[in-house]
């Protein structure tokens, strides 16, 4: 079963990482017919919604989704079914509860910078978003990857086709149009989720089941937030020291610079639940083994990435927004320190800690905002990237800490990751201050990605022979 099991996730990372890259590469091909479509007031306007969606949803959610995974484990069977139900029925009663207050409580002149009829419908769309969450947890705890996708590729490509369609119907109200076009398509599927995870639960009320989800999901609030404030402070604090025009390239360098997150963390939502199902078997060689090549391939992209990033740049924007190739290199790297720090997280959750997830992150985002402060004002928007770089390394250490030493939990080689983290930062910012000289860098990063394949060529050899017996099933 074990073995089973490591073959889907094999499968299921394979599959998650090639439908994120398609679903992200939808987004930069379409991003030119939005830009066409809307102005930047328009645009804004729009995208605002979506950060308030972003924001609210960790209060409206109740954090709840954390759950899901430990609960894989303490429920099984009909049990989980039934959990995710339940968990379900919680989270839609609070937003409901709240969407109750706020239509009762709302002016007429509306909030938040939007009417009353928009502000009515980001906060009912809260009560059936969370739906898309659980079943899409539900399907990769299960290993039902091929579902899973499905739900993804479908928003993503009615929302794109709804949006357009609605942006040229509605041409007096292009902003409002694109609001619409993302919220329909989303709240359809998760409309159709909600009914599927009740008809196979059959549950919406259990209070012990919600005393459970609880007691891990409501410290994980403050951790939501803080993660939001540690990814979207520096465009506040950039726009404030600096001006429009550094938010701008900031904007642009970092959008290229998290493409790598879509690939990293797909790997890591497929990692999951077979770490759990180890973990809780006590089978620790295992995961070493495993997750040993997951964070040296980690590595190996990031190189990759960061080398060929100012081409990057050069092909999606005009000439103007080149300066933005600066900021890929430390947001690539901060994004890799999440693909380490994340290793910890999932062992906290699985132990039930979301209490320290959450202080780490509160310690982290302070600790960035105070940096900004510093630095951006001294040497520009440039040292933003960098802030956040140091505050995703403080947060890995942050997280290596509370497992080692408050939860006494040695599950990693630790002092190994540290070490091919640290070497992996120092030829990152290497390859950066080569970005003047094509021909320097990729000789550079040639050398470097030839020497790590080399030192990990038996680990390399591992994970082929194990991808070619995975075809052979």
């Amino acid at each position: 079963m074990a073995e089973d099991h490591s073959n889907k996730a094999v499968r299921s990372g394979i599959w998650y990482v090639i439908s994120n890259v398609l679903i992200r590469a939808v987004g930069i091909i379409t991003a030119p017919v939005y830009t066409r479509l809307l102005t930047t007031s328009e645009t804004g306007f729009a995208n605002n919604f979506n950060n308030y969606v972003s924001i609210f949803y960790v209060v409206t959610g109740l954090c709840l989704i954390y759950s899901v995974g430990r609960a894989k484990l303490d429920y099984e069977g009909r049990a989980f079914d039934e959990y995710m139900s339940a968990v379900q029925g919680l989270s839609s009663l609070f937003g409901l509860a709240l969407f109750a207050g706020v239509a009762i409580c709302i002016p007429d002149t509306g909030m938040l910078g939007y009417n009353r009829l928009i502000v009515l419908i980001l906060f009912g769309y809260m009560c059936l978003y969370p739906s898309i969450d659980y079943m899409q947890y539900k399907l990769r705890f299960e290993y039902r990857y091929r579902e899973n996708i499905a739900i993804s590729v479908f928003i993503t490509i009615v929302t794109v086709v709804l949006s357009v369609a609605l942006i040229l119907l509605m041409p007096e109200d292009k902003g409002f149009a694109k609001i619409l076009g993302t919220v329909i398509p989303s709240a359809v599927i998760a409309l159709g989720c909600y009914i599927v995870l009740l008809k196979n639960g059959r549950k919406m009320v259990d209070i012990n089941m919600w005393k459970y989800a609880l007691r891990i999901g409501i410290p994980m609030i403050p951790h939501g937030l803080a993660m939001i404030l540690l990814a979207r402070i520096d465009v506040s604090m950039i726009s404030d020291m600096c001006d429009y025009s550094a938010v701008g390239l900031y904007t642009s360098g970092y959008t290229i610079g998290t493409l790598l997150m879509f690939v990293v963390n797909a790997v890591g939502n497929a990692w999951v639940p077979l770490f759990n199902e180890r973990l809780d078997a006590g089978d620790t060689a295992a995961i070493r083994r495993d997750n040993r090549i997951l964070m040296e391939a980690g590595c190996f992209m990031t190189v990759c990435f960061i080398a060929v990033a100012p081409e990057f740049v050069k092909l999606l924007y005009a000439k103007p927004y080149w300066e933005s190739m600066w900021v890929v290199a430390p947001v690539a790297l901060g994004t890799l320190c999440q693909y380490f720090y994340t290793n910890y997280v999932n062992a906290e959750l699985f132990y039930k800690k979301t209490a320290l997830i959450a202080l780490n992150s509160c310690i982290a985002a302070g600790i960035n905002i105070a940096l900004n402060y510093i630095f951006i004002k001294s040497y520009g928007y440039i040292a933003a990237a960098y802030t956040t770089l140091a505050g995703y390394f403080i947060l890995m250490i942050l997280h290596y800490v509370a497992t080692t030493y408050l939860l006494k939990k040695k599950i990693y080689n630790d002092g190994y990751y540290f070490i091919i983290l640290t070497v992996t930062m120092a030829a990152g910012i290497l390859l950066c201050t080569m970005y003047g000289s094509v021909l320097l860098r990729y000789a550079a990063a040639a050398a470097i990605i030839a020497a790590f394949a080399f030192i990990w060529r038996h680990d390399i050899q591992s994970f082929l022979q194990m991808l070619k017996s995975k075809k052979s099933t």
